[in-house]
């Protein structure tokens, strides 16, 4: 599946936890549901060639997006570990502030 990055685009962490501030390491993406989806804390997750994304996470969780300018190859970086398609997943540089977007609430 191809993914594009969009300059001044943005940037999306999920998480099951609430905080203000994300930590260096961190992995943000510019694809909503799939920060969406890792808010769940899944184990096991895939998405198909049409961008369907299924998991086995349980948690309530919370979608976050980054609120401040983010630039990629200075703040961010690709993912080298990553089993997903480029520019699906990133890790953070630096901590960087966040606002909460809202709840995603618990997995069906």
């Amino acid at each position: 599946m191809k993914i594009d990055i969009q300059a001044g685009g943005i940037w999306y962490h999920g998480s099951n936890a609430l905080f203000t501030e994300l930590r260096a390491g961190s992995t943000v993406t510019q694809w909503k549901a799939l920060a969406e989806a890792f808010s769940h804390k899944p184990t096991l997750l895939g998405y198909d060639d049409d961008g369907c994304i299924f998991h086995n996470g349980k948690e309530k969780g919370y979608l976050y997006m980054i609120d401040e300018p983010v630039e990629a190859g200075k703040d961010i970086y690709q993912h080298p570990r990553s089993t997903m398609d480029e520019n699906a997943e990133f890790l953070t540089n630096r901590p960087l502030s966040v606002r909460l977007v809202g709840e995603v609430g618990n997995p069906e």
